[in-house]
Parts: C-alpha cells; sequence; structure tokens
C-alpha cells in the first residue's frame, strides 16, 4: 500500500464535514496537509473522491462515498489494535468514541473527558454530541461505543447504568411573577406560554408530564437548542421546564433565568451510560465507566448544581 492511515483520516474529516477548512478545525491539520493527503489518495486509487465547488466546498463522488464508508471502517479496525494491545499489556490506551445527550454534553464533558484523559494520557476520546433519538441508533450501529444521556426509552439490548436523578424544574425569567414563589404546579403553568425544548424523546417526556395529570399545556414557540429556550425564557417570552441545572443562572445574552421547584410527583430523568449489551467491553471502555462512576453521582455532576445541593430550587 503506498497510502497511510493518516492520509485516510485527512480524507475522513473532509467527507463528513464537506469542506477542507472545517475539516482542518475538526483534526487540527492545515488545509494543505488535507488537500495533499486528500490528492494523494485519489492519484493511488485511480478515482476521483470529490467534486470540487469553487468557494462552496466539497461533494463525495458516488466512489467517494464508498470508500469513505470503507475507510471509516478500517479506521475504527485499526484503532482496535490498541484495545488488543491494552488487553495484552494491561494498559488503558486508545480511541474511545463518546456519545453524549446534547443537552448534557457541555456541562459534563469537557470536565469528564479531560479528568479520563489526565488520568490514562495514552488515551483519546472522540465526542458525538446528538439526540437520544440519534444515540440509541449510534448504539446499534457502532458509530459510538458508550453514550452518556438519560434513561428515556432504553431499548432491549442497550445496558443502562444509573448514575445521578435529575428532577424536573420550572425556568422563568425573574421578572416573572413565578421568580418569587417557592414552588408552582402543573396546573399554575399550563395557561402560561411554555417554550418547548423540541427534541425527540426529550419533548414527549415533558408533554407526558402534562398528559398523566389531564393537562394540555399552551406551546407557544419550540426549538431544539436549550440556550435558545433559555434566551427566549430569560427575555419573558414563557417558561420552560428543564432537568438540567448549568452552575450559571445567565442566559447567553446576559439576561437571567431562575429556577422554581415543581411541586407534585413526577418521573425524573436519570443521567447515566448506555452500552451495547451483548458487546464484549474491553479495557479501555471498563475505565471510562468507572470514571463515570466517580465523577457523576448526586452529590456532584460535572458542569451542573448536583441536585443534592441545589437550593436555587427554593423549597416551602
Amino acid at each position: 500500500m503506498r497510502y497511510t492511515l493518516r492520509q485516510l483520516e485527512y480524507f475522513i474529516a473532509a467527507g463528513e464535514t464537506g469542506s477542507i477548512t472545517l475539516a482542518s478545525e475538526r483534526i487540527s491539520i492545515s488545509q494543505p496537509s488535507i488537500s495533499t493527503a486528500i490528492s494523494h489518495l485519489e492519484q493511488e486509487l485511480g478515482v476521483q473522491l470529490f467534486v470540487r465547488h469553487h468557494a462552496q466546498g466539497l461533494s463525495l463522488t458516488p466512489a467517494g462515498r464508498k470508500l469513505l464508508a470503507e475507510a471509516k471502517h478500517l479506521i475504527e479496525q485499526a484503532e482496535g489494535l490498541y484495545a488488543v494491545a491494552s488487553e495484552a499489556t494491561d494498559q488503558v490506551r486508545g480511541q474511545l468514541s463518546v456519545g453524549c445527550m446534547v443537552t448534557l454534553a457541555p456541562m459534563i464533558m469537557p470536565e469528564l473527558s479531560h479528568g479520563f484523559m489526565s488520568a490514562f494520557p495514552a488515551t483519546q476520546i472522540r465526542h458525538v454530541e446528538a439526540n437520544q433519538e440519534w444515540l440509541l441508533e449510534g448504539l446499534r450501529r457502532a458509530e459510538i461505543d458508550i453514550a452518556v444521556t438519560y434513561d428515556l426509552q432504553i431499548p432491549d439490548g442497550i445496558a443502562f447504568t444509573p448514575l445521578a436523578s435529575l428532577a424536573p424544574h420550572v425556568l422563568v425569567s425573574e421578572a416573572h411573577p413565578f421568580a418569587r414563589l417557592s414552588a408552582v404546579s402543573l396546573q399554575d403553568l399550563v395557561e402560561e406560554p411554555l417554550i418547548l425544548l423540541d427534541l425527540p424523546i426529550s419533548r414527549e417526556y415533558f408533554l407526558a408530564l402534562f398528559l398523566k395529570e389531564g393537562l394540555q399545556p399552551k406551546i407557544h414557540s419550540r426549538s431544539a437548542y436549550q440556550e435558545v429556550v433559555r434566551t427566549m425564557v430569560a427575555n419573558g417570552y414563557g417558561y420552560t421546564l428543564f432537568n438540567v441545572r448549568p452552575r450559571s443562572d445567565f442566559a447567553l445574552d446576559g439576561r437571567r433565568v431562575v429556577r422554581v421547584r415543581l411541586s407534585g410527583e413526577h418521573r425524573p430523568m436519570v443521567v447515566g451510560t448506555a452500552t451495547v449489551a451483548q458487546f464484549k467491553k474491553s479495557r479501555l471502555l471498563q475505565a471510562f465507566e468507572t470514571h463515570c462512576r466517580s465523577f457523576i453521582s448526586d452529590a456532584y455532576i460535572p458542569g451542573m448544581v448536583p441536585p443534592a445541593l441545589d437550593r436555587r430550587v427554593r423549597k416551602p
């Protein structure tokens, strides 16, 4: 072979991002190096991998799409050698693909990943942020090794390890009348405008809270982006229901939001790790699971105010 695994990694980055510029940012390699690697692969393999669009990025050719799938498979096999070496030498090393629920990732993953790679310098973590539906499919398709997510609609064949419980609470602007209350009920909220976090499975969870009590919320707006919802709430558009408890009480525009306890008995979201039940776990994956158990609990959650210490959700 007159091509390298490194060249394949550059090709994969360009193929997945559709841009030399974005690929360069993603893998921290210069644009000329990526372009040279792609040209070398095209010459060596005798096929055109991309159609170049002036100022509009790249499009994979039919041959390029097929080779992208094969290249990703080959890289996964190559990375598997580290797992074999770890088992043989009792060392924890290699790359782990970690999926994380998109609402949890900004708070949990930076500290969690940094702590793990500091403890095991021969490891790398590749982050994949996605909604619950994608994460479960990603585990089945072996696109990720493990997911840090919620216990929502976990199917047969997926093993879930609970770590911390997050009850739902109400989020309002600091000028909202509810911000001065110790608690509010779903009945209190039903006539107020709801800004709904519109993610697959997550939205069903929030709407089911009302359905269980025979209520129908008034949905004012929807967004799949948590910070958009927080900023709309901070600007007085309405309230929302969340489970996460960021350490900051401010939306991205600098306006403040207030958490208020949701009265009544409601199903919490449980944060934990999910893996494919039937797969044999590598030493690397086992080490990461142990790390997650030591880092995430009701007493401490990276990036969040833990439930046990959250005094800002005032109780009567």
